[in-house]
């Protein structure tokens, strides 16, 4: 996975490398997805989520430029697994998903395999952030947004990294937004599919048939 899905198609930190090969993906997938865990590609886990694919989840990471004793929230937790990643690079996170069952599940997958330690896990709406544990060093979104949500901006400290896919509900560009005071520079990264960000400060609530991420 490391070699031919992240180092061929360009992430080049190696520390995002190192955690991506230590953190077993295999743990944070549904038992019946064990086997394409490894694969390049976003897969279901239920509640209409997904776990993003290997390239995508590593992309952000390298672009939120996540140091040890960095303070990050992690928008939409699903299984666990960005989180975990996070955990290996060094960082203090606050994860939070709006599903009770999903937050549950990654709280058993994130014990089970030793990353619970440095993980808070919150169950509520994303799109308003956790000011309790503000301010952010980085923020990932892990769901696509119709617009940023200004609660998340709002909680980044100066300098801060927020990673974000941005669009339709049916395609976003991920975009790396970085806080410099009031100002916000944006760099569009590249096309992306995620499942919608639900929330006052996302899209409405609403099933979705199809899978992204």
């Amino acid at each position: 996975m490391v070699e031919d899905q992240l180092r061929a198609r360009g992430i080049r930190n190696r520390l995002v490398l190192e955690a991506m090969a230590k953190v077993p993906r295999h743990e944070f997938v549904p038992i019946d997805q064990a086997a394409a865990a490894y694969e390049d590609r976003a897969l279901p886990i239920g509640e209409w989520e997904t776990i993003s694919q290997p390239y995508i989840v590593a992309l952000m990471t390298e672009a939120a430029e996540v140091r040890p004793g960095d303070r990050v929230l992690e928008v939409g937790t699903g299984f666990g697994y960005q989180a975990a990643l996070l955990v290996a690079l060094g960082a203090e996170v606050t994860t939070i998903e709006r599903n009770a069952s999903l937050a549950e599940r990654a709280r058993q997958n994130l014990g089970r395999t030793g990353y619970q330690g440095r993980v808070e896990v919150i169950t509520g709406d994303g799109t308003d952030g956790y000011a309790a544990a503000a301010p952010y060093d980085a923020i990932l979104v892990t769901a696509g947004a119709p617009r940023v949500p200004q609660a998340l901006v709002d909680q980044l400290a100066d300098g801060g990294r927020l990673v974000i896919p941005i669009g339709s509900r049916e395609m976003q560009q991920l975009h790396l937004l970085v806080k410099h005071g009031a100002e916000l520079s944006d760099t569009v990264l590249e096309a992306c599919q995620f499942v919608p960000l639900v929330g006052k400060q996302g899209w409405p609530q609403a099933p979705w048939p199809r899978f992204f991420g």
